[in-house]
């Protein structure tokens, strides 16, 4: 039995979604950054003042 705990003990210590949280923010702001500059990008082009 004393296997057991120290078993889950060892596994509670890896438990939680942070790192999949951080990697899905940071590819998400990434993605929202790349996005802006696309559409800026674009009205740049179609500027009527030139």
């Amino acid at each position: 039995m004393p296997e057991t705990a120290t078993l889950l003990a060892a596994a509670s210590d890896q438990q939680g979604p942070g790192d999949t949280i951080r990697i899905v923010l940071v590819v998400s702001l990434v993605g929202a950054a790349l996005l802006a500059w696309f559409l800026l990008r674009g009205y740049r082009d179609n500027d009527p003042n030139d």
